[in-house]
């Protein structure tokens, strides 16, 4: 890379990330930026809770408690600029806080807040004007925990033009904390749609932390030093390419295969990835392996954004409680569903007599019998199965007696009946999260620095252009040797993947581990295949997208997480398992290419 390059470290890639991140990058001596995401929609719906108990709460006490506590002295000698979406749904709050952390340290950094992407204030009139869930169609809810706009880059690069050492944003784009330093660094305009495009790549690659330096991969066993792994760390040059490494004698693993994983994860459709400043195109990306601890990204491409902000709002929808217990011993699956009715129906009977309303839901989920993998288990004659029950209502005083009455098994019903030590589950509150679009010209966007605050214009947009032409069916059609015998083996020996969430929307990122099998892939795994692997979760329609760049395809799976996020009783509401389901599944190849994989 020749030119102007810019050093950004990832610190954290959600609220609970582990400490280590932001000492090791800023000792490493190789960054100008330190950024931090922690926010999701479940940590939307979490800082609510918090916020609505003590209103001066509602952000990423981490960022302050921990984080800054252990490098802000450091930083400020270095002259590292710090950004992070760590003010949530009380952006001022967070800084206050950090101000006052600095003050102690006889520090005094200028700290600058992001401000806009609160609109709770228009979901009266929205909710008039007959705006709807952008995916379940229902009506706006009377009353709203937080709703906060996704915004985008060009604010915080504002604030950085202005001269704030620290940026502290709220509800915002993940990349958004990445792309604000390189507009600023590299001059950006809202019409370089490539660059920002590239931008909002690398901001992707890093905003997971160390899932970008080995964690999740796939081939797990090649990655080294759990323990020590590595935080991101990308160089950005001036057309938004970059490459991505990690500090010397740290663990982890900078790998071609693992960046395409990231890259995938959790982008839907990866010729419109839709974002506040740029309309991503990802399927033509070139990634290259260039040194052991060096990947290359380029390649990205980018047009007009929407017109629209993405609104992710909250809810109190009820309470939940979750409650579990195992079962030992024969026939453990059969005692431990046998286990969850029983409980189930006596508190119905409970509430029948008490003049309570039924649950709003009811999950049953068991745990040892391989039941995530539906049809598919191969575990079916377990001897310990863990049982867990979610259960919804509207009236916490129902899900206390269900608390009081789960215990019951522990002596009335399964031989082999145990418990975990802990007590009984206790109701929390059910924060439900919604989604709308709301038109970027309705929601004001300011930077607070210094005790003022500037409104900062954000440009008019339109629909992006979607050329017909742009968009690739496939790759060539695999033909089987004719003649050959065919052979089952597990997708796993010939693709990596990696699965994640958008709301109830689940997606798998699937990578050809040789450029030439992405057509027998491509030929396997078909929607209505990959629908069948996973009927049991999958309510929805599949869709397939093809990247030709990465010899990679992207499987979308829509209603598959029960509601998704907190709104989600499942185990796994957010779909981290799906890959590993996903890479267990026999694919039918010829026995020659069977024979030369297991060589």
């Amino acid at each position: 890379m020749t030119g102007k390059i810019v050093r950004i470290g990832g610190a954290s890639g959600f609220w609970g990330d582990s400490m280590v991140g932001a000492p090791q990058l800023v000792a490493s001596g190789m960054i100008d930026y330190l950024v931090f995401d922690y926010l999701a929609e479940t940590t939307m719906a979490i800082l609510a809770a918090m916020r609505a108990k003590k209103p001066d709460m509602g952000y990423a006490t981490d960022f302050v408690d921990t984080a800054m506590r252990l490098v802000l002295p450091d930083v400020m000698k270095r002259g590292i600029k710090v950004i992070a979406n760590a003010g949530g749904i009380n952006p001022q709050g967070c800084a206050d806080a950090l101000a006052a952390l600095a003050a102690s340290m006889g520090l005094s950094p200028r700290i600058a807040v992001v401000e806009g992407d609160d609109v709770s204030g228009l979901m009266a009139t929205l909710r008039e004007e007959g705006v709807r869930d952008m995916f379940t169609g229902e009506a706006l809810p009377p009353r709203v925990l937080s709703a906060n706009a996704y915004l985008g880059a060009f604010p915080v690069a504002h604030a950085l033009a202005a001269g704030a050492d620290i940026v502290i944003t709220g509800r915002g784009v993940d990349s958004a904390v990445t792309v604000g330093a390189l507009i600023h660094e590299f001059g950006w305009t809202p019409a370089d749609y490539d660059r920002l495009a590239g931008g909002s790549l690398a901001g992707h690659i890093i905003e997971c932390g160390c899932q970008a330096t080995g964690g999740l991969f796939t081939d797990w066993q090649r990655v080294p030093d759990w323990s020590r792994i590595g935080y991101p760390i990308i160089a950005c040059a001036e057309d938004g390419s970059f490459e991505l490494t990690k500090a010397e004698e740290t663990g982890g693993l900078i790998d071609r295969a693992c960046v395409i994983e990231q890259m995938l994860y959790e982008i839907g459709d990866p010729g419109a990835y839709l974002l506040p400043d740029v309309s991503c195109d990802f399927r033509h990306v070139a990634v290259e392996q260039v040194a052991p601890d060096r990947v290359r990204v380029s390649g990205a491409r980018g047009r007009m954004p929407t017109s629209t902000y993405k609104v992710s709002a909250t809810q109190l929808d009820g309470y939940r409680c979750a409650g579990m217990t195992a079962i030992v011993g024969i026939d453990a699956q059969a005692k431990a569903q046998r286990t969850a009715d029983a409980i189930v129906e006596r508190t119905r009977e409970i509430f029948r007599q008490s003049g309570l309303p039924d649950y709003t839901n009811v999950q049953i989920e068991f745990f040892g019998c391989e039941w995530l993998y539906g049809a598919n288990s191969r575990a079916r004659d377990a001897r310990e199965v863990m049982v867990r029950i979610v259960v919804d209502h509207a009236d916490k005083k129902a899900l206390e007696i269900f608390a009081r009455e789960i215990a019951a098994a522990g002596t009335s019903w399964s031989p082999g009946t145990t418990m975990p030590a802990g007590g009984r589950p206790s109701p929390s509150p059910l924060i439900k999260p919604l989604s709308f679009l709301l038109d970027k010209g309705r929601v004001p966007v300011g930077v607070r620095l210094d005790g003022v605050t500037t409104l900062i214009n954000i440009p008019a947009a339109a629909a992006p252009v979607f050329a017909a032409e742009d968009v690739p069916g496939g790759p060539d059609a695999w033909i089987d040797p004719p003649g050959e015998s065919q052979v089952d083996i597990p997708l796993v020996r010939l693709a990596w993947a990696r699965s994640g969430d958008k709301g109830n929307i689940a997606n798998i990122g699937v990578i050809a581990r040789r450029p030439e099998w992405l057509p027998l892939l491509w030929s396997r795994l078909t929607p209505d295949a990959v629908g069948a692997c996973f009927a049991h979760m999958v309510k929805g329609p599949v869709e397939r997208f093809y990247l030709p760049g990465t010899a990679s395809l992207n499987l979308v799976m829509h209603d598959a997480l029960g509601g998704g996020g907190p709104a989600s009783a499942r185990f796994d509401p957010l779909g981290k398992g799906n890959a590993q389901i996903l890479l267990d599944m026999p694919i039918r190849v010829p026995s020659s290419l069977a024979a030369e994989i297991s060589q």
